[in-house]
């Protein structure tokens, strides 16, 4: 299949975006690349990090910089307005000159096409940013797709009130599909048999009806379009056109997850794991 598509996933999960982050160094070690790469909510940042080729920075960022009050704390929710302060993130650490810097120049010469999922907060529906989406020094994108509703307020691009891909996309395998992908490498951060029940998704909805009618429908149905997804993936994974990488277990890590030997082991699983990658792309 030498005209074969290949596209990789990575759904985030808060730190639990680690694993994702263990899976694309691995990617970076053993030279496995891909013509298509989508990333939702933290799952955007590892795919940016991995265009840039940077291996490791991505786990400075859920290993270190997490424990930065800059960058999610009480107080940046009680002076902001957002628990996790996203413009630190991808603003004050990610652009030239800051501590940890994209490499942006890498990242737009990317030949293939990456997406960057977020969520038009009115509209309850997904939006794909692409390559021409983000100018230098600009990863408003990144802030968009991460923007954990109830946690965060709403990021404005354009004029339009974003909040995080996973809203209203959590795994956006149709997209790849639609977009031409014949093998599919999608990145979870909870094991394969895990079904989203909704409890946590029912609350914050109750919490946006009234400013984003429609992003809380979207909310509501997001366990639905999750467990149907991965199912679709198993499916596809049975013909031979998907890989599914996720961790045997998570044991309760949370989407602000903080220990250090918790995410070591995620991040280490992710890597390992994503030994598998090179072999299952090269079958034909």
């Amino acid at each position: 299949m030498n005209d074969c598509r290949t596209c990789v996933i990575d759904v985030g999960g808060g730190q639990r975006g680690i694993f994702g982050a263990g899976v694309f160094d691995c990617c970076l070690d053993e030279g496995v690349s891909f013509d298509r790469c989508i990333g939702v909510s933290a799952g955007g940042a590892n795919v940016m990090s991995f265009l840039g080729g940077q291996k490791g920075r991505n786990y400075a960022f859920y290993h270190e910089y997490a424990k930065r009050k800059d960058y999610m704390s009480l107080g940046n929710l009680l002076r902001k307005g957002s628990y996790i302060d996203l413009d630190y993130i991808y603003g004050t650490l990610s652009k030239e000159g800051g501590e940890n810097p994209l490499d942006y120049d890498r990242i737009v010469s990317f030949d293939g096409r990456f997406y960057i999922v977020a969520t038009d907060a009115a509209k309850g529906e997904a939006v794909y940013f692409s390559k021409g989406d983000v100018p230098r020094n600009d990863y408003r994108v990144l802030n968009a797709s991460s923007c954990l509703p109830v946690m965060c307020r709403p990021v404005a691009i354009d004029g339009v009130d974003y909040y995080d891909g996973g809203v209203a996309d959590p795994v956006p395998l149709e997209k790849a599909l639609d977009d031409g992908a014949d093998k599919i490498v999608l990145i979870l951060t909870r094991p394969p048999d895990f079904v989203m029940d909704g409890k946590f998704e029912n609350v914050a909805a109750k919490l946006l009806q009234k400013k984003y009618p429609a992003c809380a429908a979207a909310l509501r149905d997001r366990p639905r379009k999750y467990n149907e997804a991965v199912a679709r993936a198993k499916e596809l994974e049975k013909e031979g056109r998907c890989l599914i990488v996720a961790p045997a277990v998570v044991n309760g890590t949370g989407t602000v997850e903080k220990d250090d030997a918790v995410l070591e082991s995620l991040y280490r699983e992710g890597y390992e794991t994503g030994g598998s990658i090179a072999a299952f792309l090269a079958k034909g």
